[in-house]
């Protein structure tokens, strides 16, 4: 069995990761006032952020490719592979993963699962990690999965915006509940559900009071198990330090994450999170 591992540029990926001979990523462009980019090709996370401040319109993203995917999967027999597992950006907030799953029978000549991650960010990221991981440990394919589907069910983030436009705009986030936090000046907490969608958790009045909140849901969601909790900003070390030391005073172990730009243009600058995935 030799087994490849496709995700794409939503996660946010340790460097070492992409030097793996069996990892493949999968760009999803930014328009940007009718420019396309690629972060890392020919757009820093710092460009972004300027190019974004500047436009008189929000950014947008693409899906991934399609046809890129295809070609990749056309690619690996003749590299020996045998099985693929693909880990792509929650169907709640892209229409990739329901447009992939036709090619699962034109390659008939390859095992593949797609398991819906209901997640992005950092937390796709380690599910990358650590299925490359357990590919490398020599676990089988079916043993893969099933830790790979107890990941998705204990794994979820946090979110507090500083703006909740941009994913209005983009079909994030139901513009009622934008209106609504503009009115009564509320600091929505959103996470990603069950279905691995976006929406509305609790309405708190205050960013210190949502920032409190963040860290008693933390509490709340990991206190009888392990796991891997990330801080995730977008051009917001400041609050995310903040949060790192409150969760440190409580022993909570945490890493600091940016959340790249593709993740960005749908979150606006000044957002923080707090991500888990559970120790499987």
């Amino acid at each position: 069995m030799k087994v490849a591992v496709i995700t794409d540029s939503s996660a946010y990926l340790p460097a070492e990761l992409k030097d793996r001979e069996n990892f493949f990523v999968l760009d999803i462009p930014i328009t940007i006032q009718g420019e396309t980019y690629v972060e890392g090709v020919n757009l820093t996370t710092e460009d972004f952020y300027a190019k974004m401040a500047a436009s008189p319109e929000l950014p947008t993203t693409s899906q991934p490719s399609v046809a890129a995917l295809d070609d990749i999967l056309s690619a690996l027999p003749e590299q020996g592979y045998t099985h693929v597992i693909g880990l792509f950006l929650s169907s709640g907030i892209s229409g990739f993963f329901q447009n992939i799953q036709y090619l699962i029978e034109e390659h008939s000549d390859l095992t593949i699962a797609f398991p819906d991650t209901k997640i992005t960010a950092t937390p796709l990221g380690v599910m990358a990690r650590n299925t490359l991981n357990w590919v490398e440990a020599g676990l089988d394919f079916e043993t893969i999965l099933d830790k790979l589907q107890q990941m998705i069910e204990q794994t979820t983030a946090f979110i507090m915006v500083d703006d909740l436009k941009h994913l209005v705009k983009g079909g994030r986030l139901s513009n009622g509940s934008a209106i609504l936090g503009t009115l009564l000046s509320i600091k929505p907490i959103l996470y990603f559900n069950d279905e691995g969608v976006i929406t509305v958790y609790e309405k708190v009045r205050t960013e210190k009071k949502a920032v409190k909140r963040l860290v008693e849901i933390l509490q709340e969601n990991t206190g009888g198990g392990d796991y891997e909790v990330y801080i995730l900003h977008t051009n917001a070390l400041e609050k995310a330090q903040h949060l790192q030391e409150l969760l440190t005073v409580l022993g909570k172990t945490t890493q600091i994450s940016p959340l790249n730009s593709v993740i960005a243009t749908h979150l606006g600058e000044g957002a923080v999170a707090i991500g888990y995935t559970p120790i499987v």
